[in-house]
């Protein structure tokens, strides 16, 4: 009996204890203590609140993944034996050469609308191409461009994470070619290869070569249509490019004034583009007005209206341009032919040839000033 009273008193031991303390301004509180199998003091709520706090922490985490959007884990061993083929996606060496070509876009989509200069109304009031700025123009196109496909290459040879190993910013890293370049190629490269191609060169280089009468024409006519079609892929790439940015860098733009800044550029670029786009559609506008005046009983033909070396030798020209009244109708302030917005850039004088510099800002203005005021146009006393 005295051995079965002291194994008794052994389990009361380590059986859990409570106490009713005093009450304390109305209130009690019950507290249980534990001791024994090692450990001084054991409180369950004071370890749920502790296990609480973790699992709140590890949701955070979960909450905001690694705002790169680079994996986690180191590269794959096999990546060593392509280092001089395989570039890292998350390597300094892109995130400059992106930037670059963030830069190279810009300046890609601000020299496009330059081939809207090339039409003139020549001294001798026909219409001509500025064959100095045709030169100028396709020269520094074809260097931006050659500056992008530096990224068509490095596209072909950046590793990236796949996307079903995405997990919570991790992944694994693919570095075959194979699959690097059939990636690209679903993705972007048609996209690329379209605003790559030179076809507005070989219009510029071909009337170069063949100047005439029809040829401005058919130049005229050609340079908008493949001005206008090139410019929607050769804008749309700068989302890529800026996509990649904010994957290697975590961020596109880093302060206030930098995305101010960002802003005010492509409120110039559009200012840009809608200046040049209505100097172009002056142009046309005053080509309308000399072919409906342009009368065959009058001794009018309409290749007379567009600049020939064969209008300096012909005798036929020369006697119908000093009689014709067509010049005087169409100069913008006879109220015969409705020019409508682009009756300013006929009295300005901006159509003639050479003054690039004060031809462009003058367009410049006049885009931002309709961009300013919604379309409505002021003209300058």
């Amino acid at each position: 009996m005295d051995r079965h009273r002291e194994d008794f008193k052994r389990l009361d031991e380590f059986s859990p204890r409570s106490s009713v303390q005093s009450e304390i301004g109305g209130r009690s509180s019950l507290r249980f203590s534990m001791p024994g199998f090692g450990y001084d003091s054991f409180n369950p709520l004071r370890s749920f609140m502790s296990g609480l706090r973790k699992s709140s922490g590890r949701l955070k985490s979960l909450r905001h993944p690694n705002p790169s959007g680079a994996p986690k884990t180191a590269f794959a061993e096999d990546l060593k034996s392509f280092k001089k083929n395989i570039f890292d996606p998350q390597q300094k060496f892109l995130l400059r050469m992106n930037r670059f070509f963030f830069l190279s876009c810009i300046f890609a989509v601000a020299v496009d609308p330059l081939f809207f200069f090339l039409p003139v109304i020549d001294n001798s009031n026909c219409i001509g191409i500025d064959k100095k700025l045709a030169v100028t123009s396709t020269v520094v196109r074809t260097i931006i461009d050659s500056v992008y496909l530096i990224r068509v290459f490095l596209q072909f040879r950046t590793a990236y994470v796949a996307p079903s190993s995405r997990v919570f910013g991790s992944g694994e890293l693919v570095i075959d070619p194979t699959l690097i370049a059939m990636r690209y190629i679903k993705s972007y490269f048609v996209m690329d290869f379209f605003a790559l191609l030179p076809l507005p060169q070989i219009v510029v280089w071909r009337y170069l070569h063949s100047s005439d009468g029809p040829d401005v024409l058919a130049t005229k006519d050609a340079l908008v249509w493949v001005v206008l079609c090139q410019y929607i892929p050769r804008l749309l790439r700068i989302f890529p490019v800026t996509k990649d940015l904010k994957r290697t860098a975590g961020v596109f733009i880093e302060t206030a004034w930098a995305g101010a800044g960002y802003y005010l550029l492509w409120f110039m670029l559009a200012g840009h583009n809608v200046g040049t786009l209505w100097y172009f559609l002056s142009i046309e506008r005053e080509d309308s007005c000399w072919l409906v005046n342009c009368h065959a009983t009058d001794g009018c033909e309409p290749t007379y209206l567009y600049c020939s070396e064969n209008h300096a030798s012909s005798d036929k020209y020369k006697n119908w341009s000093m009689s014709t009244p067509i010049f005087n109708k169409c100069n913008g302030t006879d109220d015969s032919f409705n020019f409508g917005i682009y009756q300013q850039a006929l009295v300005s004088g901006i159509l003639g040839p050479g003054n690039f510099v004060s031809k462009s800002c003058y367009c410049f203005w006049w885009g931002l000033q309709n961009l300013r005021n919604g379309g409505s146009t002021s003209h300058p006393r």
